[in-house]
């Protein structure tokens, strides 16, 4: 009896082990047709503006069991959308976005922090218009299950944080237009 149960339990610390040796981080791109970061700002006190990228790239490293993540994410500023074609031009300019020159903006994290299982704030690095700022996005929402329909690994989120304009280099008409912009973004994400 005394080996069955030291056979059993060499057995299940055996199934552990190799349970942890298996799971591993898991790399999932951007599903560019379900991510949309949005950002919002005060015009002149009359309403909160609200406007979309509607090209965005990359990948997410998430791995559930050691409670770790990574997040590299570009998006194409010339994509912006305002709902009003003119203002999108307007915003490409020099002035703001500066798209010529800049075509893009980053955001590569450098902490993911946890609450539980799931991720409570990512900590990056936003890279808008050629200058790099420390930024932490909350995450409001987050969801890891196999996609039903593609029935792949899938993960999704949400996340929020709020800037400046004008330490972007993109403070024009600031304080009439709101200097503070809040980024949001909503995020899908398929198992590569």
């Amino acid at each position: 009896m005394k080996s069955f149960k030291q056979l059993s339990l060499a057995t299940a610390l055996f199934a552990a082990l190799a349970g942890s040796a298996i799971a591993a981080p898991v790399t999932y791109g951007v599903d560019g047709s379900h991510t949309f970061p949005r950002f919002s700002y005060s015009h002149f006190g009359y309403s909160t503006q609200l406007s979309s990228f509607k090209n965005t790239t990359g990948k997410v490293v998430f791995d559930a069991e050691a409670k770790t993540g990574s997040v590299d994410i570009t998006i194409d500023m010339k994509a912006v959308n305002t709902g009003f074609e003119v203002f999108d031009g307007h915003l490409q300019g020099e002035d703001f976005f500066d798209t010529a020159k800049f075509p893009t903006a980053t955001f590569k994290s450098t902490k993911v922090v946890f609450e539980g299982d799931k991720p409570k704030t990512v900590e990056g690095n936003l890279t808008i218009k050629g200058v790099t700022k420390p930024v932490t996005l909350t995450v409001t929402g987050f969801q890891a299950m196999p996609h039903p329909m593609m029935k792949k690994p899938a993960i999704g989120a949400n996340a929020f944080t709020t800037i400046k304009r004008s330490e972007f280099n993109a403070g024009k008409y600031v304080p009439y237009v709101g200097d503070e912009v809040r980024i949001d973004i909503a995020l899908e994400a398929i198992a590569q």
